[in-house]
């Protein structure tokens, strides 16, 4: 079993800034402080985590950048992935535009128009993705392309002057 893990030996500003800290409105300064604290109490992190009502393995992530980068550690970083994997590449992408070229009903599905949703599905029956994807995951993919995706519209008209009000699409 590994040795509980503490923070360094905390300097007197260190310290005071640790303390000024604890009268933060800002949750994530004041949380950091709360567990840094107990750590220079030599409180184990299991301990802590269960006091503060947090994860160990959050408590062990404040101990080890504060012992990096001192009060510094107490700025919140960015939680925006480090990496991003586009589900479709540039290859896949365009199979994706040509197969919205085609009806769905070439694809076993019952419907006369494209949703999202059911491009999400059959790109996935057809090896474009390695997993399901959302159909927010399809719109970012056509955006990418340069593709705008809009709801189905009505374009019919026809030449009976009943024909708006047969349909119930009267306007006015």
């Amino acid at each position: 079993m590994k040795p509980p893990i503490f923070v360094r030996t905390l300097s007197m500003q260190e310290r005071q800034e640790l303390e000024g800290g604890l009268r933060s409105s800002d949750a994530f300064v004041l949380r950091r402080c709360q567990i840094l604290l107990a750590s220079a109490r030599r409180e184990h992190p299991p301990r802590i985590a269960e006091n503060r009502g947090c994860g160990s393995q959050t408590v062990r992530n404040a101990i080890h950048d504060f012992n990096e980068k001192g009060v510094a550690a107490l700025v919140a970083g960015s939680s925006r992935p480090k990496e991003v994997h586009a589900a479709f590449d540039e290859g896949r992408a365009e199979s994706l535009r040509q197969m919205l070229h085609q009806p769905p009903s070439k694809f076993g599905k019952q419907s006369t128009f494209w949703t999202l949703a059911m491009a999400a599905e059959v790109s996935f029956e057809e090896g474009l993705t390695e997993r399901e994807v959302s159909g927010e995951t399809i719109r970012a993919t056509l955006a990418r392309l340069g593709v705008r995706w809009k709801r189905a519209k009505r374009w019919i008209e026809s030449p009976d002057p009943e024909y708006t009000r047969k349909k119930g699409i009267e306007i006015g």
